[in-house]
């Protein structure tokens, strides 16, 4: 079966770096872009907005940002089209209506595509259960390019939610101390952003406890991991039922 992809953001970066990675899949193709600047650079139509896309597709993968994602929820939720959402900054309400959508079509939302970081995600929930536990502190520190709008990255905050999942909501998340003249509060995950360079992406989640660190880390030094990750879960999207996955669905299929 040849799945048909609508690439939102399609002449961003991460849209270029999945437009060449889709030629090595012989079960993919970019039926169309949507792009706010529709220059046509590759070999397939680009459009400025999903209404004027006049391609018939199987699902839709982002790869752009929160100010882009109103308009996209509100069409795959209207046409009932499969959704890979990739966009990072999502406000409460954006994630609200990804939710609605997904009771009427199959959504796919994580804050990272790769494989490395999902494997991260288990790793730190089973590190609490045992370091959180025996009283160490948690501070999670990630580092990324000059370009990127948000910050905590999407990740950073995934990682504390798994965290906090192992230990029953007991933690609370402090994104800045420069206003703060006491001592850490014990229940607390510290969340850094750096943002500087060319860095692809670098998640570092400590556990500090009395004369030992365990720090379990995750470098991404390409963005292909990302692209794939992405295809990947629009390949495993097509044909399933409405409802809300994540790329460990995608990981166990």
């Amino acid at each position: 079966m040849m799945v048909r992809m609508i690439l939102y953001g399609c002449n961003g970066a991460m849209g270029q770096v999945i437009t060449h990675l889709v030629s090595e899949y012989a079960d993919v193709q970019i039926a169309a872009g949507i792009d706010l600047n529709p220059e046509r650079k590759n070999d397939y139509p680009v459009y400025g907005s999903l209404e004027a896309c006049r391609e018939e597709a199987d699902v839709i993968v982002d790869f752009t940002s929160a100010a882009a994602a109103d308009p996209l929820i509100s069409y795959c939720d209207s046409k009932k089209i499969p959704l890979v959402c990739c966009s990072t900054g999502l406000s409460e309400e954006q994630n609200r209506k990804l939710k609605l959508c997904a009771r009427k079509t199959a959504v796919l939302r994580s804050a990272n595509m790769s494989l490395g970081v999902n494997l991260l995600l288990k790793l730190v929930k089973d590190a609490a259960k045992t370091l959180a536990e025996a009283g160490f502190d948690i501070e999670i520190v990630e580092k990324h390019h000059n370009r990127k709008l948000d910050a905590p990255s999407g990740t950073a905050l995934s990682l504390a939610d798994s965290i906090n999942d192992a230990m029953d909501h007991r933690y609370h998340y402090q994104y800045d101390r420069s206003t703060r003249h006491e001592k850490r509060d014990k229940l607390e995950i510290g969340i850094s952003a750096v943002r500087g360079g060319s860095i692809v992406g670098e998640h570092d989640v400590i556990f500090a406890g009395q004369d030992e660190v365990v720090t379990i880390s995750h470098t991404a030094y390409s963005r292909a991991i990302f692209g794939k990750g992405a295809i990947e879960a629009a390949r495993f999207l097509v044909g399933k039922p409405a409802g809300l996955y994540t790329m460990s669905d995608v990981i166990g299929a």
